[in-house]
Formats: structure tokens, sequence, C-alpha cells
């Protein structure tokens, strides 16, 4: 636990120290957001307001990986260091972030709303997405264990639902294209809900919380454990590592949203959205939760289904829209509510989502008891 506290609140002052330096240096550069004129005309004072924020996101949360890891070590015999779960984690968090700071780099130094072209992310994507699932069904622990299971998962891996039954080829190219679905819903989810500000990394620390105690809980509940209470276990390969990093970043996204709260001094752009992203996918395959997330994070799906149905009914209806403007927090915005309302609304919206989450979490142990 103190070393949970350690890492979340180094992250917490590395992004609050940290990026009012990155807002300067942007300033500098002259490397502002580009605004859609078919957007809310409220967002066109926006224009020009730093972007490429989530690159102080990612960079605290490695850094407090390694030194709370670091601490540990030079203080414990019995500290373990990084996990082969953390480090994939990073590796997809990271990844993705870099997709996503190629994105807006282009975006801002040719000021336009166009950065890579859609085949151009969609490789980037599916690069860093293979990658690491393919690097998540190796390295097993002395339990035999590797981060990832072929299984599809909710609470748990679910037995008869097993890519393996086909072949361990198969199989493996089955769950490389499932984790692949995920990654894409995930950072497409977060992506079209930053749109306002501080909505997406409020939402996404949340989530994060959630991870954070459901990793602590599959530690003290892990098969094989003295501390497992009854026959109900989890298999989770480095449960407490997980919840170290969930720690982490919801510290990391703390310091950040004091910036990033309306009036925004900066945003996270895409560097930020596909990094968080990524990490929420990597939590949910490498915590065996993977259905689970669509519960969790209600909010991004939510909003992402918005998009769908507009864009689905636009198409179907030859011109119609089931909203004034998709995403759903713009269809309110247009509506008149206030962009604050808006976001603290979502927010609560998030918060009920996630305790919902949890209270299934809990609710299938405490059945299964």
């Amino acid at each position: 636990m103190i070393a949970l506290l350690m890492g979340a609140s180094l992250a917490l002052i590395l992004t609050f120290v940290g990026t009012p330096l990155l807002i300067k240096l942007l300033v500098y550069k002259r490397y502002g957001q580009f605004v859609r004129d078919d957007g809310p005309t409220s967002h066109h004072t926006k224009r020009g307001t730093p972007t490429m924020g989530g690159a102080m996101i990612v960079l605290a949360v490695v850094l407090s990986y390694f030194i709370t890891h670091g601490i540990r070590a030079l203080t414990s015999d019995h500290a373990t260091g990084p996990t082969t779960s953390g480090l994939l984690l990073m590796f997809l968090m990271v990844g993705m972030g870099l997709v996503g700071f190629v994105d807006d780099f282009i975006k801002i130094s040719k000021q336009r709303s166009l950065g890579l072209r859609a085949w151009e992310k969609i490789l980037g994507q599916a690069v860093v997405g293979i990658g690491f699932a393919l690097l998540a069904l190796q390295f097993p622990n002395e339990k035999g264990l590797t981060p990832a299971s072929t299984q599809i998962s909710f609470i748990r891996d679910i037995p008869w639902l097993d890519f393996a039954f086909f072949g361990p080829i198969i199989g493996a190219i089955l769950f490389v294209i499932w984790s692949n679905l995920i990654v894409t819903a995930t950072t497409n989810g977060v992506n079209v809900t930053d749109g306002l500000d501080g909505l997406a990394a409020g939402a996404s620390i949340m989530v994060f919380g959630a991870y954070t105690l459901m990793g602590i809980w599959q530690y003290n509940q892990s098969c094989g454990s003295s501390r497992a209470i009854g026959s109900v276990c989890y298999e989770v390969r480095d449960p407490m590592d997980l919840a170290l990093l969930g720690a982490i970043l919801c510290g990391a996204l703390i310091g950040f949203l004091w910036w990033n709260t309306s009036p925004a001094h900066i945003f996270m752009g895409d560097t930020g959205s596909l990094a968080i992203g990524g990490a929420l996918a990597a939590f949910a395959i490498l915590s065996r939760t993977e259905l689970l997330l669509v519960v969790l994070a209600g909010l991004f799906v939510l909003i992402t289904l918005s998009v769908i149905i507009q864009v689905g009914y636009f198409k179907l209806s030859g011109g119609k829209r089931v909203f004034l403007m998709a995403p759903l927090q713009h269809h309110f915005e247009l509506k008149g509510w206030a962009e604050v309302t808006v976001v603290v609304r979502f927010w609560i919206l998030a918060g009920l989502f996630v305790a919902a989450g949890l209270g299934i979490f809990y609710a299938e142990w405490v059945v299964g008891l």
C-alpha cells in the first residue's frame, strides 16, 4: 500500500509541476489546438490552446513507475521489481501515445484538423496492438500464468469461451484479433470523449481508481495465497503491480486535471487519449476483466454509441440526425447546457458506471463463496 501511495503522489507532483512547464514550451513553439468550425461556437475561443499534454501524463507514469520500484528495491529486501504485466501495460500505453503524438504533431504543425491519414493511424495502432497481444501470451510465471489468457473474461476467465479450443495457432490469432478489438474500442472511446475541458481526464481517473481497488482485491484473493478466503480466487499474473499502475495513472491524471479543467490551459490531445485508451485496454486484458470494462467505462461506451448511432442513422435516413451533434456531450452543449454543467454531470454518470462495475465485481465474489 505504501508503494501505491508513493507512486500516485509522485505522478501527481510530476504532472502538477511539469504541465505548466510544458505549456510554456508549447506556447513558445506555437503548438496550439485546431478547432472545428462546425462545432459549438463557444469552442472557437479554445483555438490556439496548447495541446499534446498527454505527453506529460505518459512521462509521469513511466518515471513514477520505475522510481517507485527503484525506491522499493533500495528499502526492501522483498522487492520484486517491475513485472511483465506492468511493462506490457506501459508498452501499450506508450505505443498508443506515440501514435497519438505523431497525429497531434502533424495537426498543429500544419494547422489542420487531419493528422495521420486513416490507414496510417490504423497501421500504427495495429503494430502496437498486435505486438502487445503476442507478448501478453508469453512469459509464464512459476504458476504457469501468462499476463493474458486466450479465454474471454468477465470477472475472471470464462472456461467455455476459450480461443484455444480451435488449436494453439488459430487460438493465438483469434486472441490477437479480440485483443485489438478491445484496444480499438477503448482508444476510440476515450478519443471521442475528449471534447470538453477535463471530461476524459476526470472520467478516466474513476476507472483507473476502480482498477486499483480491483488489483488489490485480486492480490489478496489470488489462488494459492494464504490471504484468500474460501475457494473463490483470481488467477491474475501480477495484480499488485497493476494496482500500482492504476494508482499512478490516477495521480498523473489528477495533477494534469488541475490545468485541464475549464477553462483548460492545455489539452491532452490524441497523445493523451490514445495512451489512456491503451492503458484501459491493457488493464481489462491483463486483469482478466475484459467484458466488465463495458460497465466500468460505461461513459466512454455511451459516448461512442452516440457517434455510431448518429452516423448510422444519418446514412440510412438520407441526412437526418438523432442528436443535434455527436459525440453526445456536444448535443447537450447545443441544447444550451454550459460546458462545466455537461462535464460535471457526465462525471456523475462515469462515477455511477464505475460503482456499478465494482458492485458486480464484488458481488460475484460474494455469491461464489
